[in-house]
């Protein structure tokens, strides 16, 4: 998929491999942020070796935010002021061609560049813990009991603007070469097609403690909306 209204952010962020498939409108980056639950944040630690760490992330207009331990590596390096570079994928579907060379699958995906900076607000922190568990289940923030001071100074939270965001995505069938398009082999998408089972609840919740709205929401929406 190509975006004719979008322009790379900058010459690292422009993509070089099949750029038909790059979008660099924020109307191409944003949904695929918000639908996505786990990031890869890379970074090169202070001994020189890089590192890819899966982590939750959530989206705030034009920043997307982290959060982890003060003594994780990937808080302590990320908010000194290096270069980062944070990744989404969703897979939509496994692409099955006539040749094993061909076979591929439709994706959607975001890297971020940029530096990463600490929130260091309390009041501004509040309001990202809320947003990080409604990421989860929308409303969720409203039903939990929020975080106190200690656990809010226990966290770190980092910003990492959008102001390089590429998206590249990958639709449709596969691509044969013409000789095999004749072949007798099958060919076609199998569509990945992600669902949430049935809420359990903790054995410790107390009798009478019904299924809150978010979950019984949640639970007939079959997915949170973006």
């Amino acid at each position: 998929m190509s975006d004719p209204n979008g322009a790379p952010p900058s010459p690292r962020a422009t993509v070089k491999r099949h750029p038909e498939r790059a979008g660099y409108d924020r109307a191409v980056v944003d949904p695929i942020l918000d639908e996505g639950y786990v990031c890869h944040f890379g970074f090169v630690g202070a001994d020189g070796a890089p590192y890819v760490i899966p982590t939750l992330y959530a989206r705030l207009g034009e920043t997307v935010y982290v959060h982890g331990s003060p003594a994780s590596r990937l808080i302590r390096i990320a908010k000194s002021g290096v270069d980062v570079c944070l990744t989404v994928t969703l897979v939509d579907a496994f692409v099955l061609a006539r040749s094993a060379f061909d076979h591929t699958m439709n994706y959607r995906s975001v890297v971020v560049l940029g530096r990463a900076t600490e929130v260091s607000d309390l009041d501004e922190k509040s309001r990202l813990f809320d947003l990080f568990v409604d990421k989860l289940v929308p409303g969720r923030s409203a039903e939990a009991r929020p975080a106190n001071e200690k656990e809010l100074r226990a966290t770190t939270l980092l910003a990492l603007p959008l102001d390089e965001a590429t998206a590249k995505v990958r639709t449709g069938f596969c691509v044969d070469e013409p000789e095999d398009v004749d072949l007798p082999v099958w060919a076609g998408i199998i569509p990945l097609e992600p669902r949430w089972g049935v809420p359990q609840p903790d054995d410790l919740v107390r009798r009478g403690v019904a299924l809150p709205p978010s979950v019984e929401n949640f639970r007939r929406a079959g997915r949170p909306s973006p």
